[in-house]
This record gives structure tokens, C-alpha cells and sequence, in this order.
């Protein structure tokens, strides 16, 4: 439907005023398009800021019928006499939410009041009166489809009259269309306005932007050129890596060449050697013309000996004389080395090893001190280490790693030149022997217990 455009300014006044209370009862998400700008402003300044926006919106039918809906629920009785039903304002209607039995508020359907389907409705009583004129009325039938002018009160001047407008009729026009042109240009200024602020925004946006683009392009091509680098660097190490490899596979394959060769000469060297000592043996046996052996080593085992006498040390001192240990041990560079345990076990086997263990090498410590004397002590296995402050200064202490502490005590006595005083402590008499055919002096464990018990 056209909106008429002959309709007196009064009664487009009103039919605005009707439309802009329509507007407030809709969702803001189901206001239209052309309305939206007007739904943003307060309500009491709707129907003055935006009266052309809601005189155009009356175009459409679907608003038309929720302006007809509102103007209904307001006048229920000039609705009734204007043949429309009253009921309240829907303002949650939308296009296509109506049921099917409302062909009214669909768009391009029969008006509200279709006269084919008013024959089939059973009379509900006698005719109600027709309403009398008034600016209310002529906007309800105005938005119903029905004959407003008749409803025009005498006051309003219809637009279909003929003959030059009379002053107050125009300067009413003049004064709607100022108001009409301030809405607009209040709009206008208000739409500059944001979007004027909207540019300022996308501006800084767009500038920072720009910024944000500069920085992350320029840290791009720094780890660009530091990707760039480590990887011309790792190429170079790849290269000297090959290199190296290269060499050691040279060198490699010469070495095992060398092997080779020096286990052949070996072998060449043993076999001359055992054929020479077997023809030297052969050429010694003919040329002595040795008889055969008449007797055998069972044959020559002397008889038991008496037991040795005790051993001296030096000054007349027996081996059991503490005394005997200082004088050894006051000799210039003189190493003391003592079978750990077999020392423990000896004076302080009530205790635990480790109680053992931390007497003996406190007790070696003052003796290192007061003698100047190196001090090994050696131990079976290998323990969990000693806390600090156990191990006595000047007191080397070592344990046996895949091998017994005998035969680390031998190999300590073996790394020592011939000529230096090396003192063993131990009652192992296996040990004893085996250190001393290597020129060590031996003492027996008991005499360092009673030299460190009466330090």
C-alpha cells in the first residue's frame, strides 16, 4: 500500500505518533533497517526526530498492521466500531511467526476486513454505532484501510479540497516541514558525528596497524638473516664434521693396517724365539750329555724347620714395638700403607664399619702430622662416600674397584721406587710376604692399634 500522500499534516501527526509507540515494542534485533537509526533515539523525541522515517515505514505493510495492532490496543472502542478486534499490542510479532488463521499480517493478503469472509461470521449482536470524528478515529481507519475523511474532525482540513491552502493550513505545512527538515538535519549531524568518530578509529586502527606491520616485518627478517646464518653454519660444521670423519676412517683403517702387521712380526719373533730356545735346549742337553733324573722333587723336601725368630727392626726394636713404626716412618719420604679393615677388625671390631673406618683414619691423621709421613689406607669395595669432615687431612683413602684391597696394597708397593721406605700395616701374611720380597718393611696390625692408642 502507497502511503497517501494527501493525509493533513494533524493526521499524519498522529499516524507518527502511532507508529513511533509501535516501534517501542519491538526487539531490537527485529526493528527495520529504515528504523533503526529512529529506535536509537529517546522515545519522547521518536515521533518529532523521526517522523519521515516512520511516515515512510507506514508503506509497509507489515508495520502497518503492527501500527494497526498498537492504535487498537490504545481505542478498543473505536476499534470495535470500526469493525477491527480489539486485543493488546504484540510487539514480539514478526513477518512469518503470524498462525496460518491470521491472513491479515500477512503481506499482499485481503485487508483486515474482508468482505467475503465477514459473510461467513455468524452475527455477534446489533451494529455498533459509528464512531464520532476525531483524529484518533481517522488514524484507525487510516491504518485499517477504512474511509478516514469522514472521521476527520471539522477542525482538520482535508488535502482533497480545492482552492488556494489558507494561512494557518500553510504555515502548519511550514512548520511540519521545518520540523521535518531539523529531524533530518539533527539525524544527518548525528550520523556525521559517528562517523566521524568511526574514522578517527579506523584511522588509529589502520595506524597502528601500519606500526604493528613495520615491526613484525622488520623481526621477520632479522630471523630471517639468523635463520640464514645458523644455517650457513651448520652447513660449515657439516663440512668439517665430514672432513673429520673422513680423516678417522683414514686413520682408522691405517691403524688396524699397523696391527696387522705388528701381531704378524710378534708372532714371527715368539715362533723364532721358542725355535731357538728349543734348539739351544736340545744342543745344551747333547752337548752336557745329562744323565736321567734320578730323583724327584718329592724326594728332596727337607724337613720342618723350627720357627723363625721374631724380627728385628732397626736398633734391636722387634716388629711388635710401636716404637719401631715412628722410627720408621720419621725415615725422609716414607709411605705408610695400611690394610684398612684388617687394622679395623684387629682393635675395633665391636663398632660398624663405617665407625671403623672414621676412627682409624682420624687416628692416621695425628700420626701423618706428628711423622710427616704419606698415608694410604685401603679398603675393600666401595662404600657410600664419607661425609665431609670424616676424611682427616693427609690421609689418602682409597677403595678397591673390581679388585680385593691385597691387591691394591700390592700395586701400591710395586708403583714405588726401589730405595724409598715403604711401611706396610697388615697381619695377612700372604700379603706380608709379597710386599716384602718387593723391599717394603711390614708391620703387624695390632702394633699400629697400640701406637694409635697410646698417641
Amino acid at each position: 500500500m502507497v502511503v497517501d500522500a494527501q493525509v493533513p499534516a494533524s493526521l499524519r501527526a498522529e499516524l507518527v505518533a502511532v507508529a513511533a509507540r509501535t516501534l517501542a515494542g519491538y526487539d531490537p534485533t527485529a526493528v527495520p533497517a529504515s528504523l533503526r537509526r529512529v529506535a536509537a533515539f529517546a522515545p519522547a523525541k521518536r515521533a518529532s526526530a523521526g517522523a519521515v522515517p516512520l511516515w515512510s515505514a507506514l508503506d509497509d505493510e507489515h508495520f502497518r498492521s503492527r501500527a494497526a495492532r498498537t492504535w487498537a490496543g490504545e481505542h478498543p472502542d473505536l476499534a470495535a466500531a470500526l469493525g477491527a478486534p480489539a486485543r493488546p499490542h504484540e510487539p514480539d510479532d514478526e513477518p512469518g511467526d503470524q498462525p496460518e488463521h491470521e491472513p491479515d499480517d500477512e503481506p499482499g493478503d485481503q485487508p483486515e476486513h474482508e468482505p467475503d469472509r465477514e459473510q461467513d461470521r455468524e452475527p455477534q449482536g446489533p451494529p455498533v454505532a459509528a464512531p464520532a470524528p476525531s483524529l484518533a478515529a481517522a488514524a484507525g481507519a487510516w491504518l485499517l484501510g477504512a474511509d478516514w475523511r469522514a472521521l476527520l474532525p471539522s477542525t482538520a482540513t482535508a488535502p482533497h479540497r480545492t482552492g488556494p491552502a489558507t494561512p494557518p493550513d500553510a504555515a502548519a505545512r511550514a512548520r511540519d516541514e521545518l520540523e521535518r527538515v531539523r529531524a533530518e538535519r539533527d539525524a544527518a549531524l548525528e550520523e556525521l558525528a559517528t562517523l566521524r568518530k568511526q574514522a578517527r578509529r579506523l584511522r588509529s586502527d589502520a595506524d597502528r596497524a601500519r606500526a604493528e606491520g613495520r615491526r613484525a616485518l622488520e623481526q621477520a627478517a632479522e630471523e630471517l638473516a639468523q635463520a640464514r646464518a645458523a644455517r650457513d653454519e651448520a652447513a660449515t660444521a657439516l663440512e668439517v664434521a665430514g672432513d673429520e670423519r673422513r680423516a678417522a676412517d683414514a686413520e682408522r683403517t691405517a691403524a688396524r693396517a699397523e696391527l696387522r702387521v705388528a701381531r704378524k712380526l710378534a708372532d714371527a719373533r715368539v715362533r723364532l724365539l721358542l725355535d731357538t730356545i728349543v734348539d739351544a735346549a736340545s744342543g745344551l742337553r747333547t752337548e752336557l750329555a745329562l744323565p736321567p733324573a734320578s730323583e724327584l722333587p718329592a724326594d728332596l723336601v727337607a724337613p720342618a724347620q723350627e720357627a723363625a725368630p721374631a724380627r728385628l727392626g732397626s736398633r734391636g726394636r722387634h716388629v711388635d714395638d710401636p716404637g719401631l713404626l715412628d722410627e720408621l716412618l720419621r725415615q725422609p719420604r716414607a709411605h705408610l700403607v695400611v690394610d684398612g679393615y684388617n687394622v679395623t677388625k684387629t682393635g675395633y671390631a665391636e663398632l660398624t664399619l663405617e665407625r671403623q673406618r672414621r676412627m682409624l683414619v682420624d687416628g692416621l691423621a695425628g700420626l701423618a702430622t706428628r711423622t710427616g709421613a704419606e698415608v694410604t689406607c685401603c679398603f675393600d669395595g666401595r662404600p657410600t662416600p664419607l661425609a665431609p669432615g670424616t676424611l682427616a687431612h693427609g690421609v689418602r683413602v682409597r677403595f678397591s674397584v673390581g679388585e680385593i684391597a691385597d691387591d691394591l696394597i700390592r700395586r701400591l708397593v710395586q708403583a714405588e721406587p726401589t730405595g724409598r721406605v715403604v711401611v706396610v700395616v697388615t697381619s695377612d701374611q700372604e700379603v706380608a710376604r709379597d710386599v716384602e720380597a718387593r723391599g717394603a718393611y711390614v708391620v703387624p696390625s695390632a702394633t699400629l692399634v697400640a701406637r694409635l692408642r697410646h698417641a
